[in-house]
């Protein structure tokens, strides 16, 4: 009886080794394939032909987006926005982050979609900051302080992406508790944290930690990237943030790219404030001054305190001499949008485009090209409930997304300017 039990088991191993020489037999673009699995991106139409799902992927995509943009459309009557946000960047560092589920690591993929998300920021939030502290070893480690400049972030986390030890969410909490602790009180106070790991070793109570956040009026928001964690839910629902868990790296890019727009003020702390800001001058480019931020002789450009002529490298900063908040015209005028957002377009049927009616609406209004695909069979499009101007989906995430102005509207406008 035994000896058939080792048969059977020794049955099972060889198995598996036979298993294993199959795939050790495969060179390697072959093992990349399979690894993809890329032909589950296909899917079969009508005539029998294999086609992409790309197309689908990319419509379902801008459908949230438009569901997104019309909800806070909707509701902008009675939601104030922080434009001025102050926001840290947590991320796990613990060897939980080394899986290897998120091809080629956890760590490569946050660190890419972190990258994108903070140009992305400044770029939506021109007069916010942003800081990153890391998570390893169970100690919290402030990697940057809040600043305006997205290359000098992005080049400390490129260089700080080992992983070890295990994860304290209590210490990153009382880290940016105490950061965001002595923040003007007009400053929208958020946390973001990428977390991977499954458990939190913490050295106290964090329940009195999550208070502290809520009492300071800090705004956590966690994606997860392993499974979902009580104690995360639970944060979030104390401080009005949002939790999350990713299921693959797309769907990761675009939860955390969700966080870039200024979120909703907290109803209570919505307090209107008077901001004195200066608008300081470039200096030329031969100069020599002491660098305020970097206490340390610089040559050429940067940016004089108008109140107390200390030279800074970027904007927009707080001058760290007089604490005069320093801001260039351009940054208020990009944060304009945000204040009065462009209405979402309305989806257009496809027989739209060949009814005579529209005859003369069948290209795209932004690109010009065409709204029919191959054969004059129609295409997906949109149409601005105002101008009634058709454009294609690119043209539709652009303008909402980047442009934040209707070129149907503005050109409609232009034109009445000029019969007056």
């Amino acid at each position: 009886m035994n000896n058939g039990e080792g048969r059977r088991g020794n049955g099972g191993a060889e198995e598996d080794d036979d298993e294993d020489d199959v795939n050790g037999d495969l060179d390697l673009w072959e093992r990349t394939y399979t690894d993809e699995r890329s032909w589950e991106s296909l899917q079969e139409d009508e005539s029998g032909l294999l086609r992409p799902i790309d197309n689908k992927a990319l419509y379902h995509s801008q459908y949230r987006r438009r569901l997104r943009s019309l909800s806070s459309t909707a509701t902008a009557a009675r939601i104030q926005k922080g434009l001025i946000r102050y926001l840290y960047i947590v991320i796990d560092l613990s060897k939980a982050a080394s899986e290897t589920d998120f091809r080629p690591r956890r760590i490569a993929v946050i660190a890419k979609h972190v990258e994108a998300f903070i140009r992305e920021f400044f770029d939506q939030n021109p007069l916010s900051q942003v800081g990153l502290v890391t998570i390893k070893d169970g100690v919290a480690h402030c990697l940057t302080d809040l600043g305006g400049s997205p290359e000098s972030h992005i080049k400390a986390l490129m260089n700080k992406l080992e992983c070890s030890g295990d994860s304290s969410l209590q210490n990153a909490l009382d880290l940016v508790e105490g950061y965001l602790n002595q923040i003007p009180t007009y400053g929208h106070r958020e946390v973001l944290i990428l977390y991977s790991a499954l458990s939190t070793c913490d050295p106290g109570d964090i329940m009195e930690t999550i208070q502290k956040c809520k009492k300071s009026k800090i705004r956590c928001s966690v994606i997860g990237l392993a499974a979902e964690m009580f104690i995360c839910k639970y944060l979030c629902q104390e401080t009005g943030g949002m939790y999350s868990v990713a299921l693959d790296e797309s769907h990761f890019k675009e939860l955390i790219l969700e966080h870039a727009p200024p979120p909703p003020a907290i109803a209570e702390f919505a307090i209107a404030n008077l901001i004195k800001m200066g608008f300081p001058q470039r200096a030329a480019e031969g100069s020599i001054s002491i660098c305020s931020c970097h206490k340390e002789a610089k040559v050429g450009a940067g940016y004089t305190c108008p109140r107390c002529k200390a030279r800074v490298c970027e904007l927009p900063t707080e001058c760290r001499v007089c604490g005069l908040t320093l801001v260039s015209s351009p940054h208020l005028a990009r944060s304009y949008h945000h204040l009065f957002p462009i209405a979402p377009f309305d989806e257009v049927p496809p027989s739209h485009l060949n009814d005579p009616i529209h005859k003369l609406q069948r290209n795209c209004f932004g690109c010009q090209q065409s709204l029919l695909n191959p054969g004059n069979k129609p295409g997906l499009s949109v149409v601005c409930p105002k101008c009634k101007r058709y454009f294609c989906l690119d043209c539709d995430i652009y303008i909402h997304e980047s442009l934040h102005n209707c070129p149907g509207c503005d050109s409609f406008r232009h034109s009445k300017t000029v019969e007056e």
